[in-house]
């Protein structure tokens, strides 16, 4: 077993372990390699792969959360593929992900863990905080769409200005359920990570537009047949009128027209309001992980 830091030209390999390992986790080999491109100085971030007689076999990433107020916050991610579990990759890749997180003043580093990586993950000093509930659908099977209120214009990400967006996904983040808060997103950050990165398929999201302001959303990500809902959202003066549920339920629609055969999202236990809607929809649970914390 070799650990490198991750390069580019890996993202084809490093996504085809992700989905060996998260079927249900959408995540191109785009977006796997802009990940990897993408450098934001704050964050202080790892990329490492592990290989073992020169193929990638592990993944692992950490780095600070910049987009929270709490300082010394990170996050963590690890995944083995299946047919090289036990043999200490695992473990090698936390190690020296602990190590840099120390080095660049992380104070409290959050993971999440499936029910087969929880035994681990607790050996290596994390506990749980909280449930994240994994979910998948076809959508081509649904049920009738809601009909839009008076005064609400429906329109694809590719129909209305980044700002806007950027707006209505801060507001309606701020009291996403999490450890830490998501209250200082940063613009210019935002506009690299999420809107000009090759995830986010702007023809298939869909916003809900009171005038010029979005005050409703659900973003979708893409991979071939696949799709995820990266983040729906209310702004609060608009909640309770069935904006998630029709901007969910559109944005499925047009999914299943370009080919989407299986649709993924999660929700934190937490989230009630959009547990419901996803129940409404036909979601069906697939797998529950365990957000995990662990003090630096």
């Amino acid at each position: 077993m070799d650990l490198r830091p991750a390069v580019p030209d890996d993202a084809e390999a490093v996504s085809a372990v992700r989905r060996a390992v998260y079927s249900y986790s959408v995540m191109s080999p785009a977006t796997t390699r802009h990940d990897i491109e993408a450098v934001v100085p704050e964050q202080r971030a790892l990329r490492l792969v592990a290989e073992v007689d020169g193929r990638v076999v592990g993944w692992g990433a950490a780095g600070i959360n910049t987009w929270t107020s709490d300082a010394g916050q990170a996050w963590l991610t690890v995944y083995v593929h299946p047919e090289h579990r036990l043999r200490g990759i695992g473990g090698a890749l936390v190690g020296q992900l602990h190590e840099h997180l120390g080095e660049v003043g992380a104070v409290r580093v959050r993971t999440f863990a499936t029910p087969a990586g929880l035994d681990f993950a607790k050996r290596r000093g994390y506990d749980g905080s909280r449930l994240m509930h994994y979910a998948g659908l076809d959508p081509r099977v649904l049920p009738e769409q809601p009909p839009t209120p008076e005064g609400i214009r429906l329109v694809g990400f590719d129909e209305v200005e980044p700002r806007q967006a950027y707006t209505a996904d801060t507001i309606a983040s701020l009291d996403e359920p999490g450890d830490s808060p998501l209250d200082a997103i940063d613009y210019d950050e935002w506009l690299r990570e999420i809107w000009q990165g090759p995830a986010l398929d702007k023809a298939l999201s869909v916003a809900a537009m009171a005038g010029d302001e979005m005050v409703a959303f659900t973003a979708v990500e893409t991979d071939g047949d696949r799709a995820w809902a990266g983040m729906t959202g209310t702004v609060p003066a608009y909640r309770g009128r069935g904006l998630a549920k029709l901007v969910k339920s559109v944005a499925l629609r047009r999914a299943a027209a370009a080919g989407v055969t299986g649709a993924f999202t999660s929700n934190d236990d937490e989230n009630g309001p959009m547990l419901a809607v996803n129940n409404w929809l036909g979601y069906r649970r697939v797998e529950t992980q365990t957000g995990l914390l662990r003090t630096l």
